[in-house]
């Protein structure tokens, strides 16, 4: 079984001998170019090595890490016109650089890209691996309207946006596993475990993403600290320290946040402030501690080598303790 740079670098040598260069080119320039921005592909990396760690030829799970990959680009490209985003991976989004209307078209195209790699699959896993990829595209539309919705209400809980996440976020890692267990020949079980491992590592990358936000250092982590807090967001770190402030603190939390006239640097200091008063930090690590528990759990089920298992935990690992 191979490890991730390895995975890595094989995928992306198919992606890039793959065209997107059809007419008209308004609509496939824009593909072409989110595809270009790169990132880390740890989803299409994660189908290609499940595949292997149950004996499968990760040439047969390539479509479907293609597919994995086109859909998850399809939610960025939709995600940053509904967020208004000016900047994906340090390059302008598919909306500011085009318009709105070629980045839904775009991005559309790309949902129906993603099927036509997906349903390449062997007739007989076919059935399975449609009903994953769209019971995972139902459910991370859904983690997105409540995200919409968590914008306009000011009574959300941490469980809500545990939620939140593991719809929007989680279940696409879940999928990208699960799907390559079975192209590898993984019982059903064992896949299912998988996807629960996946599920739960998939929470923990989002915390780490709402803590190095926050806290991390913003020339590591590639952008400007404090971001979700200029744009108002109810992450973990501002619903905990909610649960635990004081009245004052609760006070000025929900001005500052339900207010676009502060100054940035004033409004970021004073948010992280109370966070760190209320050790939120230390309460989101605690968060990660417990999904990544419960990952190791489900994956102690699943009854293969000790050293297949410790290249994916390798990968899973840096994906929760990182900083960018």
């Amino acid at each position: 079984m191979r490890g991730y740079d390895e995975l890595f670098s094989f995928f992306e040598k198919h992606l890039d001998e793959l065209q997107f260069s059809h007419q008209p080119t308004e609509l496939y320039g824009p593909i072409a170019y989110t595809l270009n921005l790169g990132g880390k592909r740890i989803r299409p990396v994660l189908t290609l090595m499940s595949c292997e760690m149950f004996g499968g030829d990760a040439t047969d799970a390539l479509p479907q890490a293609v597919a994995i990959e086109l859909f998850h680009n399809f939610t960025l490209i939709h995600d940053d016109i509904m967020d208004d985003a000016p900047l994906r991976r340090g390059k302008r989004t598919v909306f500011k650089k085009w318009n709105p209307n070629i980045a839904i078209l775009s991005g559309d195209t790309l949902f129906a890209l993603a099927y036509q790699f997906a349903q390449q699959a062997d007739r007989r896993l076919l059935p399975e691996i449609l009903s994953v990829f769209n019971q995972t595209a139902i459910e991370v539309c859904e983690g997105q309207q409540y995200d919409l919705n968590y914008e306009r209400m000011n009574n959300v809980s941490v469980d809500g946006y545990l939620k939140m996440i593991r719809l929007k976020t989680a279940v696409l890692f879940g999928a990208s596993l699960k799907i390559g267990a079975l192209i590898g020949g993984a019982s059903e079980e064992h896949a299912e475990n998988l996807y629960e491992f996946g599920l739960n590592i998939g929470m923990g990358f989002q915390l780490k993403d709402d803590l190095l936000d926050t806290f991390g250092d913003e020339h590591v982590f590639g952008k400007k600290t404090g971001g979700d807090i200029l744009t108002n967001k109810k992450t973990f770190l501002y619903l905990s320290a909610l649960e635990r402030a004081n009245d004052e603190q609760k006070e000025k939390l929900h001005h500052l946040y339900n207010t676009h006239d502060e100054d940035e640097e004033i409004k970021i200091r004073y948010v992280i402030d109370i966070f760190t008063q209320l050790k939120v930090f230390k309460a989101a690590n605690l968060e990660i501690d417990k999904y990544w528990d419960n990952g190791l759990q489900s994956l102690d089920k699943i009854k293969i080598s000790d050293e297949n298992k410790e290249i994916l935990l390798d990968v899973a690992y840096k994906m929760i303790v990182r900083e960018k």
